[in-house]
C-alpha cells in the first residue's frame, strides 16, 4: 500500500450539516495519509476547508430541517442540486463521497451512476428510521457503503441482502483527543465556583429559535449554576443576543467538547449532540421541537421508539426524552433536577459505559479512507 502515497486521485466529498464537517474533516485528513497527492473538492464547511481542499459551498447554505421547511425551500435545493452536478461533471472525480445528508446526496448519487462516477456512501442515511424504500435504490446507485452503528449492519445485510462494511463510528477519533484542561474555566472567563450547565440547542438557527427560549427559562431558577451555551459553527454569536433578556449566558464558540468536560450536565437538542454527550460522560436530557405540521408529518412516517441516538444504540430509554409538548420548563426542569441527583448520575453513568462498549474503538475515518482507496486500485 505505500505507493498509494504517490496517488493523485480526485475526490469529490458533499457534507451538508455540522457534523458532517466534522466527519469530514477526519476522512479528509485520513485520505490524505494514504494518498498525499490528493485533490479534494467538497460541500462541507470550516473544518474541512482547515483539513484541506477546495470548498464549494458550506453547508450553512444547505441545511434546512423538518418536512414543511424543505417544502417552501424546494426552489434552493433544486438549483443546488443542478450546480452540484455541473461542478460533479467539470472535476471529473475518480469517486464521489456522500457523508449522511441523504435527501440530496441519494439525488446526487443516482445521476451519478447513471454518468458512471464511482458512489461511496460514508454514514448511511437512516432508512432503518423512515423511507426504507430507499434501500432498493441505494443497492442500484452505490458502489460501497460505510455504516456507523452496529445495528445497521445487520439491517442492511441480512434484512435487504446488501453487502455493507461497519466501520465504526467517527466520533470515537475526535473524543479520544480531547481532555479536560485546567485553563478552560480562565480563558473564557467562567466562574469556578459554580458548576457549569451546558445548553446545546442545536446547529441550525431555525432548531435554535424553537429549543432556546426554553432553555433560558431555566437560568433563575438555577442562580448556583453557570448556564453556558454552545455556539453552532457558522452561526455568528451576536446572533444568539436577541434571544436574552436579563439571563447571564455566555456563548462559546467552536468549543463544544471543552464545554462538555467541564460541564456538571447539559440539555441537548436531538441529533449528534447527544451521543457526544453522552460518550463524554455528561448527564443529560433531551429535548426536541419542531413545526407542528412537520411533527405530525414526521409521527406519521418516522418507525424510530426513541430520538436519541443514545437510546437507539442501547435500544432503551438511558436519556430522557422530551418532545413536542413534553418539551416545556416544567418538565425539563424536573429531569435536571434527576440528572444532578446522585442516584440519576450514577445510572446515567452505568449506561454510558456500555454505549462505549456497543460502539468499540476509535479508526473510523482511517478504515474508511483505506477501504475507499482500495476499491479504487
Amino acid at each position: 500500500m505505500q505507493f498509494l502515497k504517490y496517488f493523485k486521485l480526485k475526490y469529490y466529498i458533499i457534507a451538508g450539516e455540522a457534523s458532517g464537517d466534522l466527519h469530514g474533516s477526519k476522512l479528509i485528513e485520513a485520505l490524505r495519509e494514504k494518498d498525499s497527492k490528493a485533490q479534494i473538492r467538497f460541500w462541507g464547511g470550516d473544518l474541512m476547508q482547515k483539513a484541506g481542499g477546495v470548498l464549494v459551498k458550506h453547508y450553512k447554505m444547505l441545511a434546512y430541517m423538518g418536512f414543511w421547511e424543505v417544502f417552501i425551500n424546494l426552489g434552493t435545493i433544486f438549483k443546488n442540486i443542478k450546480f452540484c452536478k455541473e461542478d460533479i461533471t467539470g472535476f471529473k472525480p475518480d469517486v464521489i463521497i456522500y457523508i449522511d445528508y441523504p435527501g440530496f446526496n441519494l439525488r446526487i448519487a443516482k445521476w451519478a451512476k447513471q454518468q458512471g462516477f464511482k458512489n461511496h456512501f460514508y454514514i448511511s442515511p437512516q432508512v432503518w428510521a423512515w423511507k426504507e424504500k430507499r434501500v432498493y435504490q441505494m443497492k442500484k446507485d452505490l458502489d460501497a457503503l460505510y455504516v456507523i452503528l452496529p445495528f445497521e449492519k445487520d439491517f442492511f445485510e441480512n434484512k435487504h441482502k446488501f453487502k455493507v462494511e461497519f466501520v465504526g463510528h467517527p466520533i470515537m477519533d475526535t473524543l479520544i483527543k480531547n481532555k479536560k484542561t485546567t485553563t478552560f474555566l480562565k480563558e473564557n472567563q467562567l466562574s469556578e465556583k459554580k458548576n457549569i450547565i451546558a445548553l446545546l440547542p442545536g446547529s441550525r438557527k431555525q432548531e435554535i429559535k424553537k429549543m432556546l427560549p426554553i432553555f433560558l427559562k431555566l437560568v433563575p431558577l438555577y442562580p448556583q449554576f453557570e448556564f453556558v451555551l454552545a455556539g453552532a459553527p457558522g452561526i455568528d454569536p451576536q446572533w444568539y443576543q436577541k434571544f436574552f433578556n436579563v439571563e447571564k449566558v455566555k456563548v462559546i464558540q467552536n468549543k463544544t467538547y471543552d464545554l462538555l468536560l467541564h460541564a456538571r450536565a447539559a440539555i441537548v437538542s436531538s441529533g449528534t449532540a447527544t451521543l457526544e454527550t453522552g460518550l463524554l460522560n455528561v448527564p443529560q436530557v433531551v429535548c426536541y421541537r419542531s413545526s407542528f405540521l412537520s411533527y405530525l408529518i414526521g409521527k406519521w412516517l418516522v418507525k424510530l421508539k426513541y430520538i436519541s441516538l443514545v437510546n437507539l444504540i442501547l435500544d432503551r430509554e438511558a436519556v430522557k426524552e422530551l418532545i413536542q409538548g413534553d418539551f416545556n420548563i416544567k418538565k425539563v426542569a424536573q429531569q435536571l433536577e434527576y440528572i444532578l441527583s446522585v442516584k440519576g448520575k450514577n445510572k446515567l453513568k452505568e449506561d454510558y459505559e456500555e454505549l462505549r462498549t456497543v460502539l468499540g474503538k476509535e479508526g473510523a475515518s482511517k478504515k474508511t479512507a483505506k477501504l475507499i482507496i482500495e476499491a479504487l486500485k
